[in-house]
């Protein structure tokens, strides 16, 4: 999102007045969450750079950090997951990442795609709903005014934990063929849904993925 005195529709709970016309904006955040339905709890990643998959994939280790002590016994991980750009089971570099991620804390990773126009049943999408219509009419002019929102939000009573990413990405990172071909070995299609079912075994610690 743009950040600057811009129109977002709706009606201001807090009577500001958006500029009446378009110009350059200040600056950009875009937020990336995980959702966990069992707890309705949810983790917003905001950046200042592209959503990319080192992006996702960095936010979902720091989630793990941050949360493995609540879930001791887990060993698998079940991601659901849209089939955007940067995060589809044929990224490259995504599931590069991907495959890392599960070696580094070894757990066993199934990614469950969702088809083109079925995000409606994801359950993140929920939240994305509640969020734009808490801040829908305010003016977000400023990277306080966005988190600040984002933390005032509430999901069946909880608050989100909001996180401020400052570490600059960039898009189109890709993978060599040679590197996919063994990517693949050690990945699990689905029979039928190669595309939107892949399983991730953790690979050996000395199995080093660099």
């Amino acid at each position: 999102m743009k950040l600057g005195p811009f129109s977002r529709g709706g009606y201001s709970r807090t009577g500001n007045t958006a500029a009446d016309h378009d110009f350059k904006p200040d600056g950009q955040l875009t937020p990336f969450g995980i959702f966990v339905p069992e707890y309705d709890a949810l983790d917003l990643y905001f950046t200042h750079s592209k959503v990319s998959s080192d992006f996702m994939v960095d936010a979902l280790g720091d989630w793990w950090r941050c949360n493995r002590e609540r879930f001791p016994g887990v060993r698998q991980l079940v991601l659901d997951l849209d089939n955007g750009p940067e995060n589809h089971s044929r990224r490259t570099q995504f599931l590069y990442r991907m495959v890392q991620f599960a070696q580094q804390y070894q757990l066993w990773l199934l990614s469950a795609y969702y088809p083109p126009y079925h995000s409606k049943y994801n359950p993140i999408e929920r939240c994305w709903g509640i969020l734009e219509g808490y801040w829908r009419g305010e003016i977000l002019d400023s990277e306080a005014a966005v988190l600040g929102y984002a933390l005032s939000m509430t999901y069946n009573g909880n608050h989100p934990r909001v996180h401020r990413v400052q570490k600059d990405y960039v898009t189109g990172v890709v993978r060599s063929a040679a590197e996919m071909k063994r990517l693949e070995r050690l990945v699990v299609r689905v029979p039928g849904l190669e595309k939107w079912f892949v399983e991730i075994p953790p690979p050996s610690l000395d199995q080093l993925i660099i």
